[in-house]
């Protein structure tokens, strides 16, 4: 019997939030200009993104005395320092968690009881002992639960987690895996007016989601992976912890790197996975220009990745959530019988690939 990914469950906080009203909302954060201001609504028109979700209300505002996070009087009030961003992520992330594991397992015939490890992944916050724990003691998961913790790895972090998941799986037939993606993204927005930042509070938004692995003959059968680092474009995406939140290096050339770094690596993915045999992709929503690059050089159409671009259309890019939402399309889409090449990039410049089979 081979390891599966056998149930997805995800939870997104509040309501849907506009593109156009978040796009308000950074002309007035920044301070633009009748220019700027046009320049940034293009790129949000373009984004290829029609509405996020945040557990901050204040990006539905433009009238700051409505806000709840951001200062209200940007000239007498601090902007929020990071200790303020980790406790907003500390407030949210156990319930978003348990709300994502919850409609996991109610797609499953595991319960909580019977789950063995807990594998979480989030590159957008952390403390100790952690939101595992939290989540371990309010849901009621057995005290000899094993958990383990993968931080600041980026978008492509929940691939580490579902290998680690596999192979535990392979040591140990009877366990029942779970890993919980937490990615709350929105509480690093940046005030400075710089290009990084623009593309960066252009796309990433707040999210959760959890897969349950385990050996079973139903589900999306995990059959190989591969990773590579192309270390030319290791300064253009980097990820720091600053003063007032996690700073994000997310140059405007790592769309080209990666088609680069792709095409060198293509020939290996051949003959690895047989890439021209496989009929459907899942590729890291990480923009609407990554994922036509990827198309591009892997000679792939957008419909054979089209729950990538749907994903991106209705939540944006919820860092190493996003491709588990992805592959929960995948699950509830009856036209995919068989091979998925799943892909992720992030800080590194890293890429991961994992080949699964619905079966």
């Amino acid at each position: 019997m081979n390891n599966h990914i056998v149930s997805i469950g995800t939870a997104s906080p509040g309501e849907p939030i506009s593109q156009q009203q978040i796009a308000e909302f950074m002309k007035l954060a920044h301070g633009l200009s009748a220019e700027e201001s046009r320049k940034l609504s293009y790129v949000y028109r373009v984004s290829g993104i029609a509405t996020r979700h945040s557990v901050l209300t204040d990006f539905n505002f433009t009238d700051p005395s409505n806000f709840s996070f951001f200062p209200k009087n940007k000239a007498l009030e601090p902007f929020p320092p990071t200790s303020l961003r980790m406790r907003i992520f500390e407030e949210n992330a156990s319930g978003l968690g348990i709300e994502a594991i919850t409609n996991c397992l109610k797609g499953s015939d595991v319960n909580v009881s019977e789950i063995t490890h807990l594998i979480l992944v989030s590159c957008t916050g952390m403390y100790a002992p952690g939101v595992e724990m939290k989540i371990i003691a309010d849901m009621g998961f057995k005290s000899t639960i094993e958990r383990y913790s993968i931080h600041f790895m980026g978008c492509y972090a929940s691939f580490n987690a579902l290998k680690l998941a596999d192979r535990i799986c392979t040591s140990d037939p009877s366990a029942n895996v779970l890993v919980l993606s937490v990615e709350i993204c929105t509480i690093h927005f940046q005030k400075e007016y710089t290009e990084d930042n623009l593309i960066a509070n252009a796309l990433f938004a707040d999210g959760a989601a959890a897969a349950l692995i385990k050996q079973s003959p139903k589900g999306l059968r995990i059959k190989d992976y591969e990773s590579q680092i192309i270390r030319e474009g290791e300064p253009e995406m980097a990820w720091h912890i600053g003063d007032y939140g996690f700073q994000m290096k997310l140059s405007k050339y790592v769309p080209d790197l990666l088609e680069k770094g792709l095409r060198s690596f293509k020939t290996h993915l051949e003959e690895r996975f047989g890439l021209r045999k496989i009929p459907n992709f899942a590729i890291h929503p990480g923009g609407q220009q990554i994922l036509h690059k990827v198309e591009q050089v892997l000679e792939i159409s957008k419909e054979q990745n089209i729950h990538s671009h749907q994903v991106l259309h209705k939540y944006g890019n919820m860092s190493s959530a996003s491709i588990l939402f992805v592959l929960d399309a995948a699950m509830q889409d009856d036209t995919i019988q068989n091979e998925l090449l799943v892909m992720g990039f992030g800080p590194g410049l890293t890429l991961e690939t994992l080949l699964v089979e619905r079966v």
